[in-house]
């Protein structure tokens, strides 16, 4: 009994031992080709920005080419449910946000699960959000927004149904009682111009997508979703000083691969891209943008998905928010 006991343990000590030998292989070989990046949203957005700038470092590093693919459409739930089809080599991964943890509670059919169908790999930054109205409208502040919705029809634009901008107005109108309409787009980049030219009054969205448009003075911010005054707006005050403490928001940006990748490459993937993040010139093109520079390991970004869909969750039903 005790041989076969012996013999079994070195059974699998020797599995381990070929394990291990074969994850360093594959991590050693990767990438052995082209690099697809998919971006579930159109271009000028933060996920696409974020994935351009990754792209572009990773092939500095690894001399391999990276392809950022734009597959815009359902809140970015399209690239999603294309890259958890895709062979999990590690040679497909993808952007995605805040907008995908709420997407699991808000959308009653989805073609995959973000749990079970797709793993973190690192987290890349996160990016405050701002309110902002059209220049023509008289309100200054929220106080007056929240007045002037509720005398008049008004309408707010989003990147899309169940991103960030979608659900923070939704939770917004909970708070307020007002009742504003929803026009969706796909991608903050193509709802600019409906914000420039007044056909859409409103929106929140984060920093890096918003702030740049308020130079002309065609857009106003009205206030921040931040703990405390944005360096970048700091005579702007606060949702939190302008009575609102719930609203605290950012838009955060991350990178998944298909479930069964190899935990060798993932690992070689979240080394990389934390090493590329938290050097001092991307750390600072970053905080220039608005964007707060992140990094970490694979469980640390798996914990952020986590709580924030339970968060997401609980807002989602308590604003009655849908995928319209």
């Amino acid at each position: 009994m005790r041989s076969g006991f012996v013999r079994r343990s070195m059974c699998a000590a020797l599995a381990c031992v070929c394990s291990v030998a074969a994850n360093a292989a594959v991590a050693a070989e990767y990438p052995a080709r082209p690099i697809r990046y998919l971006v579930g949203f159109a271009p000028g957005g933060i996920n696409d920005i974020m994935a351009r700038i990754v792209a572009q470092k990773l092939i500095e590093s690894w001399g391999q080419q990276v392809i950022v693919d734009n597959r815009p459409g359902a809140g970015g739930n399209l690239a999603a449910g294309l890259l958890a089809r895709t062979n999990p080599d590690g040679h497909t991964f993808m952007n995605i946000s805040t907008a995908h943890a709420i997407s699991q509670t808000l959308y009653t059919k989805l073609d995959y699960s973000l749990e079970r169908d797709l793993a973190p790999v690192v987290v890349l930054g996160n990016s405050p959000l701002i309110m902002v109205v059209n220049a023509g409208l008289p309100a200054k502040n929220v106080a007056e927004l929240v007045d002037l919705a509720k005398k008049r029809k008004m309408i707010y634009a989003s990147g899309g149904a169940g991103v960030i901008s979608h659900l923070a107005m939704e939770m917004f109108k909970v708070a307020t009682k007002i009742d504003v309409t929803h026009v969706p787009f796909k991608g903050v980049g193509p709802a600019i111009p409906a914000l420039l030219s007044g056909e859409a009054h409103m929106m929140m969205n984060a920093i890096p997508e918003l702030l740049p448009h308020t130079k002309g003075g065609k857009l106003r911010v009205i206030g921040s979703l931040t703990e405390k005054r944005h360096p970048f707006i700091p005579e702007v005050p606060t949702f939190i000083e302008q009575g609102h403490k719930e609203f605290v928001m950012g838009n955060w940006t991350g990178i998944v691969v298909p479930a069964k990748t190899p935990r060798a490459v993932i690992d070689k993937l979240a080394t990389e891209i934390t090493r590329i993040i938290r050097t001092p010139e991307m750390s600072q093109r970053l905080v220039e943008m608005g964007v707060d520079p992140l990094g970490g390991t694979p469980e640390e970004f798996g914990k952020l998905i986590r709580s924030e869909t339970a968060r997401f969750g609980k807002a989602v039903k308590e604003s009655g928010a849908k995928a319209d």
